[in-house]
């Protein structure tokens, strides 16, 4: 939403802290979208003073029926910093605390059945090809997940790659400004790499498809969103015979199953964890090493348990197809 496009009376303060954050370095996008809400919020409850209370705020700090905790405690969180922002310009308001009775939920290490079935229903969701759109984004689904799994990236860092960061000559990814304003380089295995560029020429030669993003939307102007990748997963996720495992997993579990077999396979080849932490933590992107024990000790049951992951890689990325038939 463009700032003036805000219309309460809190509008210039959202403003003022999108500002700010932006100015520091933080994409901040998802908060954005927290506090266009909240900026919807309260022209409907009619909010007409810069004195925001606790009753006023009592509403917003419901959990409502389509969110977790989690949710609820992301969403009281963006307007808590809002509070803050208003409350270091002069203003009375009320700052929300002690909100968050959550645990943070632990990652989903997908095993090797799990995987194989869920890329089995990914694979037989394939659209009829006179679909184009559908049958296109259905293309990039196939790559983007395996992407996710292969290289431990981000949901982001996929889905909105541009077109010029991407090296198929090379089978390097070059991901721009990341989490924790970070540049650095992912190479591609080489049967994905295989993938990528069959897609590629299919995309550009077959289709006549000229976009700035290596995974367009339905909009060839903008890519693949975040949210778009995230109602795929769980649709998918939904046709695989785990749909009711007690720990759903999300998007971000391939991360974490990403990380859990490279130790594992380091630890396999005898290699010393904490020696092959550095380049690890590199490869994900985290700013320092701590980030990536930090992933280690949310991981370390399944480490335990979980042996020669890595074997399943050609039962998830088969053949390269034929677009073009």
């Amino acid at each position: 939403m463009n700032k003036t496009d805000r219309k309460s009376i809190l509008a210039p303060y959202i403003n003022g802290l999108l500002e700010e954050k932006h100015a520091s370095g933080y994409a901040y996008g998802s908060e954005e979208k927290v506090l266009d809400r909240f900026d919807g919020y309260c022209i409907e409850k009619g909010l007409d003073s810069l004195t925001v209370t606790k009753e006023f705020l009592s509403g917003w700090m419901e959990q409502t029926d389509q969110e977790g905790a989690f949710n609820q405690g992301k969403r009281i969180s963006c307007v808590r910093q809002l509070m803050l922002f208003m409350g270091a310009c002069g203003v009375h308001v009320y700052v929300p605390h002690g909100f968050c009775h959550f645990k943070r939920a632990l990652p989903h290490i997908f095993d090797q059945t799990e995987l194989v079935a869920f890329f089995r229903a990914l694979d037989g969701n394939q659209p009829p090809k006179k679909e184009l759109t559908a049958f296109r984004l259905h293309m990039e689904y196939r790559l983007i997940f395996r992407t996710y799994l292969c290289c431990g990236m981000r949901n982001n860092e996929v889905a909105g790659i541009a077109s010029e960061h991407v090296d198929l000559e090379k089978g390097v990814l070059t991901v721009i400004n990341a989490k924790g304003q970070k540049d650095r380089t992912v190479c591609l295995p080489e049967d994905l790499l295989e993938s990528y560029r069959k897609y590629s020429r299919w995309l550009h030669e077959g289709l006549k498809i000229g976009s700035g993003w290596f995974f367009p939307g339905r909009s060839l102007e903008k890519p693949v969103p975040n949210t778009t990748i995230d109602s795929v997963f769980g649709r998918i996720w939904c046709r695989t015979p785990y749909a009711g495992c007690s720990n759903k997993p999300t998007v971000h579990d391939f991360r974490f199953t990403f990380v859990v077999n490279r130790m594992n396979l380091w630890a396999e080849q005898g290699l010393d964890l904490k020696a092959m932490m550095p380049y690890l933590s590199r490869f994900l992107g985290h700013k320092t090493t701590d980030a990536t024990f930090y992933y280690y000790f949310l991981v370390r049951d399944a480490y335990k348990t979980v042996a020669k992951k890595d074997t399943f890689a050609g039962a998830v990325i088969p053949e390269v197809r034929d677009y073009e038939q």
